[in-house]
């Protein structure tokens, strides 16, 4: 970025980002967003919400005026997002052409592509219950003709992994058995294998295995894998870090993570 303070002026009223549940008060945090959220600019920012909080609340009228009239036109996003750049001075030329090439690659894309772009960012951000929905909206429409069965069964295991990102386990591994049928591959199984013990008793489980006929070699090598995971030295580390810190505030702080991270 070409600085780092606030050069305009802070508004007293913040705007809300929806897609990243954050407010936000300057030109520069706005900036900020667009910069490193290019796949989740959508219809949510822009909109004549952000312009009134622009005109209202930054005094930038003549900004104001600008992103109105390219809204009406909707000639396409990087019309919209670069103006913004332009008026806080926030990235260099180098950068503005950068990011303009990644913008006019997102402009390509299917509308499908674009919202699974959007749900697996956010499902890296931990923000779960909106790639869900994300995700839901792609499969609700689903036009396997376009895209093929390995598009979907990427998001079937991509929603899987936001289902247990929010521990509900049993609907993560349906998601990932969805994937598997799709295109049987052999990391979408160790997922649905990994997660069915997470739910399931060890009666159920073992029944469960019998039913897929799973290659108790390949089931035997899973387990490992899995076993093998929590004996790594981060994981190690970071299970002390937990166990040094206050009891209650480490709940206060799951329970905070989760419930940002199960909002849609």
């Amino acid at each position: 970025m070409s600085y780092d303070l606030c050069r305009l002026p802070l508004a007293k009223r913040p705007y809300y980002i929806e897609n990243i549940r954050t407010n936000i008060y300057s030109i520069e945090e706005l900036c900020f967003y667009l910069y490193n959220h290019a796949c989740l600019i959508d219809g949510t920012l822009m909109n004549e919400g952000l312009l009134d909080w622009i005109r209202d609340e930054l005094g930038l009228t003549r900004l104001y005026r600008q992103l109105y009239d390219q809204l009406e036109k909707q000639d396409g996003t990087a019309f919209f997002v670069l103006p913004i750049f332009r008026e806080a001075g926030y990235l260099t030329p180098a950068q503005m052409r950068e990011y303009q090439e990644q913008l006019a690659k997102l402009e390509v894309q299917s509308e499908d592509m674009k919202q699974k772009l959007r749900g697996d960012y956010l499902v890296q951000e931990r923000m779960y219950g909106r790639a869900v929905w994300e995700y839901r909206q792609i499969l609700g429409r689903k036009n396997p003709g376009k895209l093929g069965m390995q598009f979907y069964a990427a998001i079937w295991s991509n929603l899987g992994a936001a289902y247990a990102g929010m521990f509900e386990f049993r609907q993560a591994a349906e998601c990932y058995y969805e994937s598997y049928t799709l295109a049987k591959t052999k990391e979408t199984f160790r997922k649905y294998i990994s997660t069915l013990p997470l739910f399931l008793s060890e009666q159920e489980y073992r029944k469960r295995l019998e039913e897929l006929r799973a290659d108790p070699y390949l089931v035997q090598k899973i387990q490992e894998h899995n076993a093998k995971l929590c004996t790594q030295q981060a994981y190690l580390d970071e299970k002390e870090r937990m166990h040094r810190r206050d009891r209650g505030e480490v709940v206060q702080e799951l329970k905070e993570r989760y419930c940002r991270s199960t909002k849609i």
